[in-house]
């Protein structure tokens, strides 16, 4: 095919070795990779998920059917309903949650998602606004471990023009979301009217920028344990008293100094509140600190955190400073891995 992107050798490789499943829409990006991955000879199958939000989405799944067919792939469906409050992220902890189900009931080794250059500048800039941190600011790395499996992202130093330009060129059929360009979503309003021109005019520079960011996110993350806001992790030692050091020093840069009663009670109940300000939950593997909150959440947003063995009292912080599950289970496997 003409113009065809140049991937890294490296991600091309591990996509090679593995079984892999490609996360698709029938948009640009993922229509895109569909005939990339194909033209560099990678092997893949398809999962499509339906929100039944808008009527297109049917053409999409079809379309996705008839790839599958003329290509001889397997296609996985899922069709859900969500509700409108809160709809982008209920919508990615549904599609994870689904992918996650495939992955491990046909042992799939890769998650291929088609994340490029654009959307990483939208989400640090999502970030930026937010008041985050440079770990949360960075959540595209090309290859991120998971719980027996990994998620691989080929197209992200890949710009959305590179993308449009191979399927113009190469005559490839794919859809335009009309959601996607409506100013209701925050992505959508920082996609139009500050990252795709950003990366039109500063491609080169911002590939290199995150490159070097990522290298510093890895010197910040060396550490025992992971700091998203004012949460903490940390692993869970075999002996109480190393865990105790670690807890008291992280409470001490949340405020709270520990009484002698107050470390005897963390770690006989292993789930407590400190001086009615700090949770400190501990896991299997982990503890977990952060200020005491108390707020209702969806069910979808629980649900997920249980899977991924999140404490019940650190959810509502988690849920009300807006930090990204995924991400933050990506962060967790790291520290663990």
């Amino acid at each position: 095919m003409r113009q065809l992107p140049n991937l890294h050798d490296a991600v091309i490789k591990s996509l090679k070795n593995g079984k892999n499943l490609l996360a698709f829409s029938g948009g640009v990006d993922s229509s895109a990779l569909f005939f990339i991955l194909r033209s560099y000879e990678v092997e893949f199958d398809l999962a499509i998920v339906d929100y039944n939000i808008r009527e297109q989405s049917k053409e999409e799944v079809e379309y996705a059917g008839q790839l599958c067919s003329t290509y001889g792939k397997t296609m996985f469906l899922h069709n859900c309903k969500l509700d409108d409050s809160n709809f982008e992220s209920n919508a990615r902890v549904e599609r994870y949650d689904f992918f996650e189900k495939i992955i491990k009931e046909n042992n799939y080794t890769n998650l291929i998602t088609a994340h490029h250059l654009n959307d990483k500048v939208e989400w640090l800039l999502m970030q930026f606004a937010k008041g985050s941190g440079l770990v949360e600011m960075l959540g595209f790395d090309k290859v991120q471990e998971r719980d027996g499996y990994s998620i691989i992202r080929p197209l992200s130093n890949i710009s959305k023009k590179e993308l449009q330009n191979f399927l113009d060129i190469n005559k490839i059929q794919y859809f335009i979301d009309k959601s996607n360009t409506s100013d209701k979503y925050t992505r959508n309003k920082i996609r139009s009217k500050y990252a795709n021109d950003f990366v039109d005019e500063f491609e080169k520079g911002i590939v290199r920028s995150f490159e070097y960011l990522r290298n510093d996110v890895n010197l910040l993350t060396s550490e025992n344990n992971i700091n998203v806001k004012d949460l903490y992790i940390c692993k869970r030692e075999p002996e109480d008293l190393k865990n105790i050091r670690q807890i008291d020093k992280l409470l001490k840069k949340l405020g709270v100094l520990m009484s002698h009663t107050q470390r005897d009670e963390v770690l006989k109940t292993k789930d407590c509140v400190v001086s009615h300000k700090i949770v400190v939950a501990f896991s299997d593997d982990l503890i977990f600190i952060s200020p005491f909150v108390q707020k209702s959440m969806p069910k979808i947003f629980k649900e997920s955190c249980r899977i991924h063995k999140i404490p019940t009292k650190i959810r509502p912080y988690i849920y009300s400073e807006d930090i990204d599950v995924v991400t933050l289970v990506e962060l967790i496997y790291k520290l663990l891995s």
